[in-house]
């Protein structure tokens, strides 16, 4: 493997953190959802980068499921979920953005440290992108923790999956039919999120996971 491939590869997948910074970054709904396409849009152009370098083909079944159920599909559902309830759209964090971009770089350090030693016998490409997928899960995670609404942690955690996705291509691919099953659990999990977010509306008149709070332990 040519050391230009390497790098291109690495330069996806870098790419792909930076724009998880991105989400963290977002505090309109409308524009975490066209961040969150751009997501799906690299991780999509990353593994389809591996099919190629790695000379799997079923990769490409993979950066296309990613592509269009991930970068298309998701978002344009969730937009019309949003316009349908009629949700606000700022999104209020649980602490300020500087201090959660802090955070997040914190976590990108952690990611290289824990990952480089512990990947030293493999090869150059799977060590850096294990390193780059570790930091894009770890930064999910923290969007979850660091937003009330509920849309923005649906959207951390299918940032998450993407991560996930990042560091089994990155690790020599993994099985066709995993990545099926991955791709039909994303769409039923889509369609369980929208009942979920037509229902809390319903309920509570917000998608603000915290004011909940208040009902927990309540009578319906």
């Amino acid at each position: 493997m040519d050391r230009l491939a390497l790098d291109v590869a690495h330069l996806f997948a870098g790419g792909l953190v930076l724009v998880s910074f991105m989400l963290l970054y977002q505090d309109r709904i409308f524009g975490l959802l066209n961040i969150f396409a751009l997501h799906a849009l690299v991780v999509s152009v990353s593994v389809a980068w591996q099919a190629y370098i790695q000379q799997a083909p079923h990769l490409y079944i993979t950066a296309t499921i990613a592509l269009v159920v991930k970068a298309f599909v998701i978002p344009v559902a969730l937009h019309r979920i949003i316009v349908r309830l009629g949700i606000h759209r700022e999104i209020d964090p649980v602490v300020g953005i500087g201090q959660t971009m802090l955070a997040g770089i914190g976590l990108v350090a952690l990611s290289i440290m824990v990952m480089l030693p512990i990947a030293a016998e493999a090869g150059t490409l799977v060590r850096e992108d294990l390193a780059f997928a570790l930091s894009v899960v770890l930064l999910g995670l923290l969007m979850m923790i660091s937003r009330h609404n509920a849309v923005s942690q649906v959207i951390g955690f299918m940032s998450i999956e993407n991560g996930l996705i990042l560091a089994a291509t990155g690790a020599k691919g993994m099985p066709l039919v995993v990545e099926i099953s991955v791709a039909f659990s994303i769409l039923v999990a889509l369609i369980v999120i929208g009942v979920f977010l037509f229902r809390i509306r319903e309920r509570f008149d917000t998608v603000d996971v915290s004011t909940l709070d208040q009902y927990r332990g309540g009578r319906p």
